[in-house]
């Protein structure tokens, strides 16, 4: 395969959290590598590289499908959780109820509408004071009740310490449905071409591939391969099915009683150009 020039390499800006690896594995260590300019980036730098046109494709948190105008999503791919997600965390000194202030880190924004749906909506709380703070655990538990922790650092949350709340499995307790936290998706006006079938490629071979994926990152992250195995497979699930579309429907509904979103969009999926050519590798 010739390589593919710099100016013609679609531009995608990834996730660089392990549960994300599954998704990319053939862009971060695959054959597809030399075919994108991938860019390693933050769940809410993934939405602004879209937002400002520096991305042609991105990873994304779900809300901001919501507020980026025109975006399609690529069928079938997401990252999810049918119950507990163990990496998308809210920690506290405290018991839930007695909780008043909350640090929000600020590398998330799906999870930080998660968290108030489940407290506010869910719970009924009201008068809590949130902060945006960096990621990091110890400081952010330091200075306030609780803790939204997402992503790596949320394998180092002291269970023995806190109390600690997994926000996708209560989603699953209180609305039975599975929790969409992140798709792939594609910026108006982009024609993937032939390379619109690599995205799902390389799920599947991500998929073929957690124990090599647990070999590399237990060094990276000084987990044991067990447990990411464990947490790719048991825990994180990459599909998007009706069942998905439907909480990806109710979770926006309660993001728009809040008044996070003014409206609610349809779900709109991308679609190649006639003759583009879609699904030729």
């Amino acid at each position: 395969m010739k390589p593919v020039p710099d100016s013609q390499r679609i531009r995608v800006s990834f996730i660089e959290f392990l549960n994300s690896v599954p998704l990319g594995w053939t862009f971060l260590d695959g054959p597809h590598g030399e075919e994108f300019d991938l860019r390693l980036a933050l769940p809410s730098e993934c939405a602004d590289h879209l937002a400002t046109k520096e991305a042609d494709v991105g990873l994304i948190p779900a809300i901001e499908y919501q507020r980026i105008p025109g975006l399609r999503i690529l069928p079938d791919l997401s990252i999810s959780s049918c119950r507990e997600a163990r990496t998308v965390l809210f920690a506290t000194r405290v018991p839930l109820d007695q909780v008043k202030s909350i640090a929000l880190d600020t590398s998330s924004r799906t999870s930080v509408v998660l968290l108030r749906i489940i407290l506010e909506r869910f719970l009924g709380r009201q008068n809590l004071q949130y902060h945006a703070h960096e990621p990091e655990p110890e400081r952010m538990l330091s200075r306030f009740d609780g803790a939204l922790i997402i992503g790596n650092p949320a394998f180092r949350v002291a269970r023995d310490r806190f109390f600690v709340h997994d926000l996708a499995g209560e989603w699953y307790r209180f609305t039975g449905l599975p929790f969409v936290f992140a798709l792939w998706a594609v910026r108006e006006g982009i024609d993937l071409g032939d390379k619109a079938g690599l995205f799902a490629l390389s799920r599947n071979a991500g998929l073929r591939s957690v124990s090599a994926i647990a070999e590399v990152y237990s060094r990276k992250l000084g987990l044991s391969k067990d447990i990411i195995s464990s947490y790719l497979l048991d825990n994180l699930d990459y599909s998007l099915d009706e069942v998905h579309l439907r909480a990806l429907e109710e979770f926006f509904g309660h993001a728009r009683e809040l008044g996070v979103i003014s409206t609610v969009k349809p779900i709109r999926f991308y679609e190649p150009a006639p003759g583009s050519g879609q699904g030729a590798i």
